[in-house]
């Protein structure tokens, strides 16, 4: 039974710093990225997602499909997210030329479905006969939990149900081939599992619910499932080995889970429907497993900046506590299905820990994977940047110095943008009687239970939060684990509250004003002893934000800083380069090495201030060396 649910995404209007980001994901990324869908941005990479649609449709009336298939087998999906995140936006702020800039591409999708509701522009494109005999690598389930998650959110921004319409008939198709027809198999990258949840919720269909349950109990039951498929064809997408049971989440029945192992993206968002469905069953075993997979995650994989899956190999989770800054993966999709995953664990039950992570994984990773202007995306969030080995040593080349504009697999990039524009669900929930404030997000809320505030704040720079009470209820709020003392009050008063794990519960009433004080102070951060790479380095963090040295500030290098740990990190300003971000100085020693290569421990030391920015910030003022874990003195 769920503790409580995500708000309806229209009962929040943005202000303050999630305004800000929200009108740059409406008024430059959304219109970017639709450039881009139609090969029309310069210096971007060809994505040929619209013309392949467009081709799709001509497949499926018989005539001939001129240019064919480009791109990646899952190409489709960054139509799906670019849909979902413009309908998120028209949430944000009706847009009418946007809503029929999206009814048209919806046009061309549902023309490009076949007519037993088969839809997926490659298959249709290359090679009909090849349908759903390839699961492990053909990612037709994949496309199709994106464009139902697209459908869903259209549906619920403007009433319209064609798209949700398009991917009933889909969804039936699937139903068909999987329980009608009892045909064997689940997907090789989980995504439609939370997807068709969503599709319950917003249409009620059965078939939905009972395909998300058939597709999360079956996974791992027969480890050897994509083994017998391979055997069963002679082609292939891209050689994925079939007995990488781990990398494909496989190795079990999802249950019997313990260990966050495999491809990070797949892995989470797999657990977030397995989270989804126990609080929609009441699976108490199906949680349990959610909690150990937690744990997995959150005790020993995760980066302090919330980034997950440390190793390019897979872009998976490699073994516990190998964490290295310079050779991190940790790819923007990842740190989004973290934040899923989080929120719907609150659904199961409401604790700090899981607030706390996805505030984490957005203020940093999340944020960080998209250039201050918009125009520019990391795939990949290293912790340690140093040019001319980072983004050109074999072991490196991942780890890029600067955001591209785009990517030929650019999953990412319109992952950002439907995060950003969502936030709101994510910031807040509700059960009948509670209205729970999970991140502090400036802005107007109204809660279905009759809840309704203003939120005022300056966060994440800011640590005070006002609640100005339009109409009163019962409230919880996330006392940060990161803040070990806070002040709540009502009009000046102290405030009687309830305290439960990592959750203020209290009271309003219409007219009150409840503000809460968090710590505002800098600290430093040491690592496990058990992450051999960060032996002896501290990071600094303030408030939910990770900071981070880079060369421009600190005379092109980094490398030589020792930071001293005995000081008090102050405060030093605000960077009009860096969209007002607040950075930090801290009393340091600078190292003056000798030129050899090896030397004996005769090296100079002089003082020196080092300048720390947030971490989302970074690569956004050219090359330099960049780190979050430095050295001390």
């Amino acid at each position: 039974m769920k503790t409580q649910k995500q708000i309806d995404i229209k009962s929040y209007k943005a202000d303050g710093f999630i305004e800000k980001y929200q009108e740059l994901i409406r008024t430059t990324v959304i219109p970017y990225q639709y450039n881009v869908l139609c090969d029309r941005a310069d210096g971007a990479e060809k994505s040929h997602v619209m013309q392949n649609f467009i081709n799709a449709g001509k497949a499926v009336r018989g005539e001939d499909v001129g240019d064919g298939f480009y791109g990646m087998v899952f190409q489709d999906s960054d139509a799906a997210k670019w849909i979902e995140a413009a309908a998120y936006s028209l949430n944000v702020k009706p847009d009418s030329q946007l809503e029929k800039t999206v009814d048209e591409f919806i046009e061309i999708i549902k023309n490009a479905q076949d007519t037993d509701g088969y839809l997926n522009t490659y298959f249709t494109i290359k090679d009909k006969d090849k349908r759903w005999t390839n699961l492990l690598e053909g990612h037709e389930l994949y496309c199709s939990g994106h464009m139902m998650e697209a459908a869903v959110a259209y549906y619920e921004a403007t009433g319209k149900d064609v798209l949700l319409n398009v991917m009933l008939k889909n969804a039936e198709h699937i139903y068909e081939h999987f329980i009608t027809n009892k045909n064997e198999g689940y997907p090789g990258h989980p995504e439609v599992e939370l997807a068709l949840l969503k599709m319950y919720r917003a249409t009620k269909n059965k078939h939905c619910l009972e395909l998300a349950e058939h597709f999360i109990n079956v996974r791992g039951v027969d480890i050897h499932f994509y083994e017998k498929e391979q055997k069963k064809r002679d082609w292939s997408v891209w050689g994925n080995n079939p007995v990488n049971y781990e990398y494909q989440q496989s190795n079990a029945p999802v249950r019997e889970l313990s260990d966050a192992r495999g491809h990070a993206v797949r892995a989470v968002y797999l657990y977030t429907a397995m989270a989804d469905l126990a609080s929609r069953t009441d699976d108490k075993e199906l949680y349990n497993a959610c909690v150990r997979l937690w744990d997995s995650i959150t005790k020993r994989q995760m980066y302090i900046t919330g980034g997950i899956g440390s190793t390019v190999h897979g872009e998976a989770f490699s073994v516990d506590f190998d964490l290295p800054s310079d050779t991190a993966y940790a790819e923007t999709c990842a740190s989004i299905g973290l934040m899923f995953f989080a929120s719907r664990m609150l659904e199961n039950e409401v604790r700090g820990e899981y607030g706390d992570v996805m505030e984490r994984a957005f203020y940093n990773t999340v944020l960080a994977g998209m250039q201050l202007d918009g125009k520019r995306f990391f795939y990949v969030n290293p912790l340690e940047i140093i040019p001319g080995i980072s983004g050109v040593s074999p072991t490196h080349r991942h780890d890029l110095t600067t955001r591209p504009g785009w990517y030929a697999c650019a999953c990412c990039p319109p992952n950002v943008a439907r995060t950003i524009t969502s936030i709101g669900k994510y910031a807040y929930g509700e059960n009948e009687e509670t209205a729970f404030c999970h991140l502090f997000a400036q802005g107007e809320i109204a809660f279905e239970n009759g809840v309704k505030f203003v939120c005022e704040t300056e966060y994440p720079y800011g640590f005070t939060i006002k609640y100005s009470i339009i109409s009163g209820g019962k409230m919880a709020v996330r006392m940060p684990s990161w803040s070990k003392v806070f002040t709540l009050t009502a009009n000046g008063n102290a405030l009687e509250y309830d305290v439960k794990d990592g959750y203020a519960y209290f009271e309003v009433s219409d007219g009150d004003l409840i503000e809460i004080k968090l710590d505002d102070s800098a600290k430093f951060i040491s690592a496990s002893r058990k992450i051999p790479a960060l032996s002896g380095k501290v990071a600094v963090t303030r408030g939910p934000l990770v900071y981070c040295f880079e060369g421009v500030d600190n005379g092109g290098d980094v490398i030589s800083i020792d930071l001293n740990t005995n000081s008090k990190i102050d405060i030093l300003d605000t960077c009009d380069k860096l969209n007002g971000a607040v950075r930090l100085k801290i009393e340091a020693f600078k190292v003056c090495e000798a030129d050899s290569l090896y030397s004996e421990i005769t090296s100079e030391i002089e003082k020196f201030i080092a300048i720390a920015v947030p971490y989302y910030t970074w690569g956004n003022r050219g090359e330099n060396q960049m780190r979050v874990w430095m050295e001390k003195e």
